[in-house]
């Protein structure tokens, strides 16, 4: 989805007028996925050409205000690939007796969305042996478990090794606010209990990048005793990471957030790549893609999660330092950082690891997605710091 300034565009078959938001027409090469099999919606569109930046959605109509398809031939994608080498774990119960609505037109929202009406399904990508200590991964915001692919298969080698799609994000549920799921930080807290619980009786380690590590800290001093390490790659943990920067920040303002929520470009690849050094390929930007593509879902998902991140953030942090800070804290941590970090300042972090007595690992060439710059690196990193304490 995608807000087109100067282009003109007459719809057919819709009741009520829509002023602001536009589709261009597909490329001849993009062909969807599945034919949808709500009522189709016509879209006209004469672009000045000077559009190019933004991507061609499909036009067909999908679950609620939706789309369904996103694919650029019927070969399969990268993004099928994926979605192949994982599974679907329920976990978290659904607060709401409704089906979900879309935010803006109250149009019913399809499995695209949510899947259930009772507990929420989770996408994860397992690997290595069940018999070997477990390590989670858990990507940051706006991110997916694909962000790990280089982490896996090392870690894998020697431990069991999980990474997961937020509720929200990737192939995971994507419930929409007021109907079960609205977002918040203590939600999130909870549906990880929720989910943890489901995949280990034992112990685990976490592995936590970015603005969800505040999230990952406050469940780790709820539940020690299910930990055996926790490990923070850049962390929003100083006085100066309480704000959300603007790449993400825009995402929750009035109208302009919601438009630019729904274009897979700004959704996905310019956040992706404005916070380091990271240089997308096609075939990895077309993954992070195509929730925004076959879903409006991913998109009110993400205005929600901005919205709330913008919220509480600044309380998440400050309680988060406070918990790491403490001289009780037993949790064997360390923090590994992507010096080229755009969006987290650098400045007190090595003070803040000094004085909590943490390790402190830099990686001078990676930035804020440490897993998406060094994948390899950063896998026989954690698998070090996991063997020299066993």
């Amino acid at each position: 989805m995608a807000f087109l300034a100067k282009t003109h565009c007459s719809l057919h078959s819709l009741p009520f007028q829509f002023p602001l938001l536009s589709l261009p027409p597909p490329p001849p090469s993009l062909s969807p996925a599945k034919k949808s099999t709500g009522k189709s919606l016509k879209f006209i569109c004469k672009s000045n050409g000077q559009d190019d930046y933004l991507i061609d959605a499909p036009v067909s109509a999908g679950d609620g205000f939706s789309f369904s398809g996103g694919k650029y031939s019927d070969e399969p994608s990268p993004a099928d690939e994926w979605f192949k080498q994982g599974k679907f774990v329920k976990a978290h119960p659904v607060n709401s007796g409704e089906k979900a609505k879309d935010p803006i037109f109250g149009l019913k929202m399809g499995s695209g969305s949510q899947s259930s009406n009772d507990v929420f399904r989770w996408f994860c990508v397992e690997s290595g042996n069940a018999d070997n200590p477990t390590v989670v991964l858990i990507h940051g915001f706006p991110s997916q478990a694909y962000s790990y692919r280089k982490v896996l298969p090392v870690l894998s080698k020697n431990y069991h090794v999980i990474a997961f799609d937020w509720l929200g994000f990737g192939f995971s549920d994507r419930p929409q606010p007021g109907y079960g799921f609205d977002y918040t930080l203590n939600e999130y807290v909870s549906s990880l209990e929720s989910f943890i619980d489901e995949i280990s009786k034992e112990k685990v380690s976490l592995v936590v990048q970015g603005y969800f590590s505040p999230v990952v800290v406050k469940y780790a001093s709820k539940h020690p005793e299910k930990l055996n390490d926790l490990i923070l790659l850049n962390p929003p943990v100083t006085a100066k990471h309480v704000k959300l920067p603007s790449t993400l920040s825009i995402f929750s303002n009035f109208l302009l957030g919601e438009i630019f929520s729904q274009d897979p470009l700004r959704a996905s690849d310019k956040a992706l790549t404005s916070c380091g050094p990271y240089q997308m390929k096609e075939d990895d930007a077309m993954v992070y893609r195509r929730p925004y593509l076959t879903s409006g879902s991913a998109g009110f998902a993400l205005n929600a999660i901005s919205r709330a991140m913008k919220k509480d953030l600044k309380k998440y942090v400050e309680e988060m330092r406070s918990i790491l800070m403490d001289e009780n804290w037993k949790v064997r941590t360390t923090m590994c950082w992507g010096k080229r970090d755009r969006w987290l300042n650098y400045d007190g972090v090595e003070e803040f690891c000094k004085d909590s007595k943490y390790n402190l690992i830099e990686l001078p060439m990676a930035g804020h997605h440490v897993q998406e710059d060094c994948g390899e690196e950063l896998g026989g990193i954690i698998s070090r710091i996991f063997s020299r304490r066993s």
